[in-house]
Protein backbone atom coordinates (compact mmCIF):
# COMPACT_ATOMS: atom_id res chain seq x y z
CA UNK A 1 0.00 0.00 0.00
CA UNK A 2 1.07 3.74 -0.85
CA UNK A 3 2.18 5.75 1.95
CA UNK A 4 -0.53 8.50 2.19
CA UNK A 5 0.50 12.28 2.72
CA UNK A 6 -1.82 15.17 3.49
CA UNK A 7 -1.17 18.04 1.70
CA UNK A 8 -1.39 21.75 0.34
CA UNK A 9 0.46 24.31 -1.98
CA UNK A 10 1.12 27.55 -0.61
CA UNK A 11 3.63 30.48 0.05
CA UNK A 12 5.35 30.28 3.11
CA UNK A 13 5.93 33.42 5.56
CA UNK A 14 9.77 34.62 5.17
CA UNK A 15 9.57 38.03 7.34
CA UNK A 16 10.23 37.69 10.80
CA UNK A 17 8.82 41.51 11.32
CA UNK A 18 5.91 40.11 10.14
CA UNK A 19 5.60 37.21 12.23
CA UNK A 20 6.06 39.09 15.13
CA UNK A 21 3.70 41.56 14.44
CA UNK A 22 1.35 38.41 14.24
CA UNK A 23 1.96 37.05 17.45
CA UNK A 24 1.39 40.17 19.47
CA UNK A 25 -2.02 40.10 17.41
CA UNK A 26 -2.39 36.30 18.73
CA UNK A 27 -1.13 37.53 21.80
CA UNK A 28 -4.32 40.42 21.87
CA UNK A 29 -6.80 38.03 20.58
CA UNK A 30 -6.43 36.24 23.48
CA UNK A 31 -6.62 38.64 25.97
CA UNK A 32 -10.27 38.99 24.53
CA UNK A 33 -11.10 35.69 26.38
CA UNK A 34 -12.44 33.47 23.51
CA UNK A 35 -11.96 30.56 23.08
CA UNK A 36 -8.99 30.30 20.35
CA UNK A 37 -6.39 28.19 19.56
CA UNK A 38 -3.22 30.30 17.93
CA UNK A 39 -1.39 28.84 14.50
CA UNK A 40 2.07 28.32 15.61
CA UNK A 41 4.06 31.30 13.69
CA UNK A 42 6.33 28.60 11.86
CA UNK A 43 3.11 27.06 10.51
CA UNK A 44 1.87 30.38 9.12
CA UNK A 45 1.36 30.39 5.46
CA UNK A 46 -0.69 31.65 2.29
CA UNK A 47 -2.65 28.53 1.21
CA UNK A 48 -3.10 28.28 -2.40
CA UNK A 49 -4.46 24.93 -2.59
CA UNK A 50 -5.68 22.47 0.69
CA UNK A 51 -5.29 18.34 -1.42
CA UNK A 52 -5.90 16.05 1.10
CA UNK A 53 -4.38 13.11 1.03
CA UNK A 54 -2.17 12.02 -1.78
CA UNK A 55 0.60 9.38 -3.06
CA UNK A 56 3.74 10.41 -3.61
CA UNK A 57 3.77 9.50 -7.43
CA UNK A 58 0.82 12.17 -7.23
CA UNK A 59 3.53 14.72 -5.52
CA UNK A 60 5.69 14.03 -8.55
CA UNK A 61 2.77 14.90 -11.29
CA UNK A 62 1.68 18.24 -8.96
CA UNK A 63 4.84 19.38 -8.97
CA UNK A 64 5.64 18.99 -12.33
CA UNK A 65 2.27 21.09 -12.83
CA UNK A 66 3.61 23.06 -10.36
CA UNK A 67 6.33 24.26 -13.04
CA UNK A 68 4.14 25.27 -15.28
CA UNK A 69 2.45 28.18 -13.64
CA UNK A 70 3.74 31.69 -14.61
CA UNK A 71 4.51 33.97 -11.94
CA UNK A 72 7.82 35.90 -11.49
CA UNK A 73 8.35 36.65 -7.22
CA UNK A 74 6.28 39.71 -5.76
CA UNK A 75 5.42 41.03 -2.99
CA UNK A 76 2.05 40.96 -0.62
CA UNK A 77 1.37 43.18 1.94
CA UNK A 78 -0.57 41.24 4.71
CA UNK A 79 -3.31 44.09 6.31
CA UNK A 80 -6.61 43.68 7.98
CA UNK A 81 -7.95 40.89 10.19
CA UNK A 82 -11.50 39.71 10.02
CA UNK A 83 -13.23 36.19 10.25
CA UNK A 84 -14.86 33.03 8.50
CA UNK A 85 -17.05 32.84 7.73
CA UNK A 86 -18.00 36.18 9.59
CA UNK A 87 -17.46 37.95 12.39
CA UNK A 88 -21.05 37.29 14.13
CA UNK A 89 -19.59 33.25 13.70
CA UNK A 90 -16.10 32.93 13.45
CA UNK A 91 -14.51 29.73 12.87
CA UNK A 92 -11.38 31.00 11.61
CA UNK A 93 -9.18 34.46 12.17
CA UNK A 94 -7.33 35.87 9.61
CA UNK A 95 -4.98 38.47 8.30
CA UNK A 96 -5.85 40.18 5.09
CA UNK A 97 -3.61 40.59 1.84
CA UNK A 98 -4.29 43.96 0.36
CA UNK A 99 -1.41 44.24 -2.13
CA UNK A 100 0.05 41.08 -4.54
CA UNK A 101 -3.94 39.30 -4.45
CA UNK A 102 -3.81 39.67 -8.47
CA UNK A 103 -0.64 37.47 -8.46
CA UNK A 104 -1.95 34.93 -6.06
CA UNK A 105 -5.21 34.72 -7.51
CA UNK A 106 -3.65 34.27 -10.85
CA UNK A 107 -1.40 31.13 -9.31
CA UNK A 108 -4.49 29.77 -8.32
CA UNK A 109 -6.13 29.80 -11.57
CA UNK A 110 -3.21 28.37 -13.27
CA UNK A 111 -3.14 25.58 -11.13
CA UNK A 112 -6.91 24.86 -10.44
CA UNK A 113 -7.34 23.33 -13.93
CA UNK A 114 -3.82 21.76 -13.95
CA UNK A 115 -5.03 19.74 -10.85
CA UNK A 116 -8.38 18.89 -12.13
CA UNK A 117 -6.51 17.53 -14.53
CA UNK A 118 -4.54 15.38 -12.22
CA UNK A 119 -8.20 14.26 -11.09
CA UNK A 120 -8.81 16.31 -8.27
CA UNK A 121 -12.32 17.97 -7.69
CA UNK A 122 -12.60 21.80 -7.72
CA UNK A 123 -12.24 23.99 -4.64
CA UNK A 124 -15.76 24.35 -3.90
CA UNK A 125 -15.03 27.65 -1.79
CA UNK A 126 -12.77 29.04 -4.42
CA UNK A 127 -10.21 31.50 -3.76
CA UNK A 128 -9.76 34.24 -0.87
CA UNK A 129 -6.11 35.49 -0.18
CA UNK A 130 -5.17 35.26 3.70
CA UNK A 131 -3.52 33.93 6.76
CA UNK A 132 -5.18 32.00 8.85
CA UNK A 133 -3.79 32.98 12.34
CA UNK A 134 -6.38 31.58 15.23
CA UNK A 135 -9.30 28.78 14.90
CA UNK A 136 -12.29 29.43 17.29
CA UNK A 137 -13.19 26.37 19.13
CA UNK A 138 -16.79 27.77 21.11
CA UNK A 139 -18.72 31.00 21.20
CA UNK A 140 -17.31 31.89 24.45
CA UNK A 141 -16.45 35.60 24.76
CA UNK A 142 -17.38 36.21 21.30
CA UNK A 143 -18.52 39.61 21.22
CA UNK A 144 -15.10 40.81 22.48
CA UNK A 145 -13.75 39.16 20.01
CA UNK A 146 -15.74 40.31 17.60
CA UNK A 147 -14.92 43.89 18.61
CA UNK A 148 -11.22 43.12 18.82
CA UNK A 149 -11.67 42.13 14.78
CA UNK A 150 -14.43 45.21 14.32
CA UNK A 151 -11.29 47.79 15.73
CA UNK A 152 -8.36 46.31 14.26
CA UNK A 153 -9.78 45.85 10.24
CA UNK A 154 -7.14 47.50 8.94
CA UNK A 155 -4.11 46.40 11.40
CA UNK A 156 -0.89 46.61 9.36
CA UNK A 157 1.54 43.36 9.17
CA UNK A 158 3.55 44.47 6.71
CA UNK A 159 5.37 42.85 3.71
CA UNK A 160 6.48 39.11 2.31
CA UNK A 161 7.93 38.00 -0.35
CA UNK A 162 6.27 35.27 -2.53
CA UNK A 163 9.06 33.08 -4.69
CA UNK A 164 8.62 29.61 -4.20
CA UNK A 165 5.85 27.60 -4.38
CA UNK A 166 5.93 25.09 -2.37
CA UNK A 167 3.50 21.02 -1.89
CA UNK A 168 3.46 21.24 1.55
CA UNK A 169 3.36 18.12 3.73
CA UNK A 170 0.98 18.11 7.29
CA UNK A 171 1.04 15.90 9.66
CA UNK A 172 -1.41 15.89 12.84
CA UNK A 173 0.14 15.65 15.87
CA UNK A 174 -1.54 16.24 19.16
CA UNK A 175 0.29 19.23 19.83
CA UNK A 176 -0.88 20.54 16.33
CA UNK A 177 0.41 20.42 13.08
CA UNK A 178 3.49 20.11 11.73
CA UNK A 179 4.61 20.96 7.84
CA UNK A 180 7.17 20.26 5.97
CA UNK A 181 8.33 20.99 2.26
CA UNK A 182 7.78 17.96 -0.15
CA UNK A 183 8.52 20.60 -3.55
CA UNK A 184 9.01 23.32 -4.32
CA UNK A 185 9.28 25.42 -7.58
CA UNK A 186 10.85 29.06 -7.42
CA UNK A 187 10.86 30.66 -10.87
CA UNK A 188 13.80 32.99 -11.14
CA UNK A 189 12.93 37.15 -10.93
Amino acid sequence: MSESIRSFIAFDMENDAVLNRISAVQNLLAQTGADLKPVEPRNIHVTIRFLGNITPATAEKIHEEMKKVQFTPFTAKISGIGAFPDVRYPRVVWAGITEGTDQLRSVFSQLEPRLKGLGFTPDPKGFSPHLTIARVRSGRNKQQLADFINKNAKYEFGTINARCLRLKKSVLTSKGPVYSTLKEFCPQP
